[in-house]
């Protein structure tokens, strides 16, 4: 990948995670399961971290 596609991706990427970190406080609030999407959060800080090392490798 170029420069600007793992740019797109990690914006993409950084979108996903806070859209899924606010559902996670909101089926936190009413005491539903937030398991699955804190796991999901999860491999999205490390693909984050994958792609951050690429960009400072170039």
């Amino acid at each position: 990948m170029n420069t600007k596609a793992l740019e797109d991706k990690l914006r993409v990427l950084k979108m996903d995670y806070v859209r899924i970190q606010g559902d996670v406080e909101k089926l936190e609030s009413v005491g539903g399961n937030s398991g699955p999407a804190v796991k999901e959060m999860e491999r999205i800080e490390k693909e984050i971290q994958e792609i951050k090392t690429k960009l400072r490798s170039k």
